[in-house]
């Protein structure tokens, strides 16, 4: 479940959630200084840095925001590396991408795939864990990141996949996405045999449904949701527990 703070919807995508930093969102400079300063940075240097070894701090740190720009997007590590200075190996990116995973702030959501093993091989899309992460990042205003119809359905995208990353901690449900050629599901749902596909419904796709259909023919899932126009209203979806789209 969700709490608003009294925002709208749209304020909740935008801003992300963070409480102590709610008060500050009419004044937007405050607002940034705050994600960039006291959570980003503090973040990066108290609970990853300091308790880790890391050799790279400086790649850290820009894996963060090349994963923050792309949040929602599926990206080789190869094409990270084209991405980065200084890269280094595909392990040390992924091992980077899990300490950014394990404090919190940015992760990569594996492909389904019947067998696991296959699953981690696959190119990770990328998630960051709260909205805010994002909108620190991106150099847009509130006003700009709704302008920008791509840009926001993207946003949007990002604000579900937080919410169903954050929701599984301490259940048994695991999250992917899946994709076979031009089709992509948004978010696959597993917990134990039974899978649940989420589609988010925005302006930039064109294939939704379609996509959504082939995902049913391929793996017979208990149930396949779209979140947004025309589906499960955004709102509602988020603030309804996980296990409800098993039951």
């Amino acid at each position: 479940m969700h709490t608003f703070f009294g925002w709208n919807i749209n304020q909740y995508i935008y801003f992300g959630g963070y409480p102590e930093p709610a008060g500050l969102i009419d004044d937007l400079p405050r607002w940034l200084n705050y994600i960039n300063d006291s959570l980003i940075e503090t973040t990066i240097s108290r609970d990853i840095l300091l308790m880790h070894q890391v050799n790279k701090p400086i790649l850290l740190r820009r894996l963060f925001q090349l994963g923050c720009i792309y949040s929602t997007q599926i990206l080789s590590y190869q094409k990270m590396i084209g991405q980065l200075q200084d890269a280094g190996n595909t392990t040390t990116l992924a091992n980077y991408l899990e300490l950014l995973s394990g404090a919190g702030m940015l992760t990569g959501i594996h492909k389904f795939t019947i067998g696991q093993a296959r699953s981690r091989g696959t190119s990770p899309k990328f998630q960051v864990l709260n909205t805010a992460l994002m909108s620190a990042q991106s150099g847009k205003t509130f006003e700009e990141a709704q302008e920008d119809h791509d840009y926001w359905g993207r946003l949007v995208e990002s604000a579900i996949g937080a919410y169903l990353l954050n929701s599984i901690r301490g259940t048994q449900i695991e999250v992917f996405y899946w994709r076979e050629k031009n089709a992509e599901v948004d978010f696959v749902l597993k917990k134990g045999k039974k899978l649940v596909g989420i589609e988010v419904k925005s302006s930039r796709k064109k294939e939704t449904l379609s996509a959504l259909n082939l995902f049913k023919k391929m793996f017979n899932p208990h149930q396949v949701l779209l979140v947004g126009d025309h589906g499960e209203g955004i709102e509602s979806f988020l603030q309804t527990p996980i296990d409800t789209w098993f039951s």
